[in-house]
């Protein structure tokens, strides 16, 4: 059996799995940095860096020990993600793998980290998800693609702004909850009124474009709760009813818009499967929205496990499909950050 070791460290998780040929996780594990960042309430990248530098050499011992494989006998390649994310993160990552590479005579794969989400919907299936549309929400993207094929992509919109993830993350910090943001602000939606606001669905109506927006939702629930124009949250007091409502009306908001373009996009491109990865996939809201559209529309919804919808190595089982196809990456190749909009 041959073995695959897969290292993800686009953003501040630090992540290494070993997989075998079969898409089966052999041993995984994942350094969170969310205690690190809790205090800004947001990643910053210098300090997810530094962190990923201390933590990626023990995250990789310890997948190769639980494995119990020999890496420089059994393992068929080092994958590493590459693209798109923070420099600095992105750049560990590599540097690691090529590091392993040269030290175990082992070819190197890049993976995309993004397509790397959508193909966790292929992990634990005996069948093909593609082809399919394929949807990605999470912190740092929002992007809707046709999969042709898991080799063939062409991006059908996204958003042009902030990413819901990112969006829900914002909304949570206006309502004093902690960070990481958004599974809190799902979490007290549950107790509120979610047409107690009347917010916006930016683009939602426009049958035209399947890009989106939510920087101007994001910042209609400022005004709600601070008035037109201002910006100081903490002169106001917010009752508890209050932040349940603003939870519950923005999360409808935001998930209306993403199950109206997925379906949008379903019939513009006339597949029949939605496959759907990312942080916010986790979100019960969204999965049991996108259940009922997309049954309406007589099509199948492929979800990402829950423990794979967050960053992992184990979406790294993508590079088996380029290891497959002879698809192996120079060691002088570079990272590409930044977002990804195609």
């Amino acid at each position: 059996m041959e073995y695959l070791l897969a290292i993800e460290s686009t953003c501040d998780e630090t992540a290494a799995a070993i997989i075998d040929r079969d898409r089966c996780v052999i041993a995984s594990a994942v350094a969170s940095q969310e205690e690190i960042h809790t205090r800004f309430h947001g990643v910053v990248p210098e300090l997810a860096a530094r962190h990923h530098l201390e933590r990626i050499v023990p995250i990789i011992d310890r997948v190769i020990e639980q494995s119990a494989i020999d890496p420089a006998v059994e393992l068929a390649a080092v994958a590493v993600a590459t693209e798109p994310g923070l420099p600095g993160s992105l750049l560990v990552g590599l540097a690691a793998a090529k590091a392993l590479c040269i030290a175990w005579k082992k070819p190197l794969v890049a993976v995309n980290h993004v397509q790397a989400h959508i193909y966790a919907c292929q992990m634990g299936r005996e069948t093909s998800v593609f082809p399919c549309v394929g949807f990605v929400v999470s912190g740092g993207h929002t992007n809707l693609y046709h999969c042709h094929s898991p080799s063939q992509w062409t991006y059908l919109g996204g958003t042009i702004d902030d990413a819901v993830g990112e969006a829900f993350d914002k909304v949570a910090v206006m309502l004093g909850l902690p960070y990481p943001g958004g599974p809190e602000l799902s979490r007290l939606a549950t107790q509120g009124n979610p047409a107690a606001f009347t917010l916006p669905r930016p683009m939602l109506s426009d049958p035209h474009t399947l890009n989106m927006s939510f920087s101007g939702l994001k910042t209609a629930v400022r005004y709600h709760l601070v008035g037109p124009g201002k910006q100081d949250l903490t002169a106001i007091d917010l009752n508890e009813q209050t932040r349940r409502d603003m939870a519950a009306s923005f999360q409808r908001a935001a998930v209306e818009c993403l199950v109206g373009k997925a379906v949008l996009a379903l019939q513009r491109t006339g597949e029949k499967r939605l496959c759907v990865g990312g942080g916010v996939a986790a979100n019960s809201l969204l999965r049991s929205e996108l259940q009922s559209a997309v049954q309406r529309c007589g099509a199948e919804l492929v979800l990402a496990p829950p423990e794979l919808c967050t960053d992992n190595a184990a979406m790294g089982a993508i590079a088996w499909e380029h290891v497959d196809r002879g698809e192996f990456a120079d060691l002088g190749i570079d990272i590409q950050p930044g977002l990804l909009r195609k």
